[in-house]
């Protein structure tokens, strides 16, 4: 199955994916620390189905350092044993925010509690437009229907030029 329209290649599209790039440089740049932000990131792409966002999210990872132990448990998370505590209520703000829908009341008390307990308020602002932003970013890509497989880590990093 091919992409069903180029984002890279439209003028329009280019342009916003520009500046979607550079509101993400304001989360990367935060203390939210960045094995968080990609394991949250997976984990909404997962998800969501985002093929090209799985495959970005895990190689940036494993170019930063991640383990391909903690890599391939992010979808079994609650059943794992290789992340904090911190990362686990960041994972669960994820799945909250990701599933909005599902539960009807958004992102529960407790699940708000644990985020509280363990990032400050900068790394909550980022925390929070990390999974609106990546959640956008999957929509963007299964929508027009971007595959996976073929992302080298840093590619998109001369955008923000």
């Amino acid at each position: 199955m091919d992409a069903r329209f180029n984002l890279y290649e439209n003028e329009v599209a280019a342009r916003f994916a520009k500046r979607f790039a550079n509101a993400g440089l304001v989360i990367h740049q935060s203390s939210l620390p960045r094995s968080t932000q990609e394991l949250v990131s997976l984990r909404a792409s997962q998800i969501n189905g985002c093929g090209l966002c799985v495959d970005m999210h895990t190689k940036e990872a494993a170019a930063a350092g991640e383990s391909d132990v903690r890599l391939h448990l992010v979808a079994a998370w609650r059943e794992s044993t290789v992340f904090t505590e911190a990362e686990q209520a960041a994972l669960a703000l994820a799945e909250e925010g990701t599933r909005l829908a599902d539960t009807g009341a958004g992102v529960s008390d407790e699940t708000w509690a644990r985020v509280r307990k363990h990032y400050d308020d900068d790394q909550i602002g980022a925390l929070v437009s990390l999974v609106a932003l990546i959640n956008a970013a999957n929509r963007l890509n299964v929508i027009v229907r971007q595959r996976g497989g073929s992302y080298r880590a840093g590619m998109f990093a001369a955008a923000l030029d």
